[in-house]
């Protein structure tokens, strides 16, 4: 092994569980048997369902690093390089490489 070769990325840190299209399908089996007294709530608990399985992994980024910033007590710009500390002290696993990619994914998304 060569002391020259470039290092390899790191597979990132943050692994987005996706359990919303389960529920979706759950909550439509479930309202095609329910009675008219149940129908309502379960149509409602479809619609929040499926928004929410429409939500980019992006913004599901953003907002956990969102809340590791805010359980810290930070509350300044995502993309500062106190945000990066600060994340990567709650996220021990993070590389510093991770914490730099989703804290400017943050701060863009914030800026929008």
């Amino acid at each position: 092994m060569s002391m020259f070769r470039k290092p390899q990325p790191q597979p990132l840190a943050v692994l987005v569980v996706r359990d919303a299209p389960d529920v979706v399908a759950d909550l439509r089996r479930s309202l095609e048997t329910a009675g008219e007294a149940e129908r309502p709530g379960l149509e409602r608990a479809l619609a929040l369902a499926e928004r929410s399985a429409a939500r980019p992994d992006a913004e599901l980024r953003c907002r956990w690093v969102r809340q590791r910033l805010d359980s810290s007590g930070y509350t300044g710009p995502a993309d500062s390089v106190e945000a990066i500390k600060t994340l990567r002290q709650a996220e021990p696993g993070l590389s510093l490489l991770q914490a730099a990619t989703y804290a400017k994914e943050t701060a863009a998304a914030e800026a929008c």
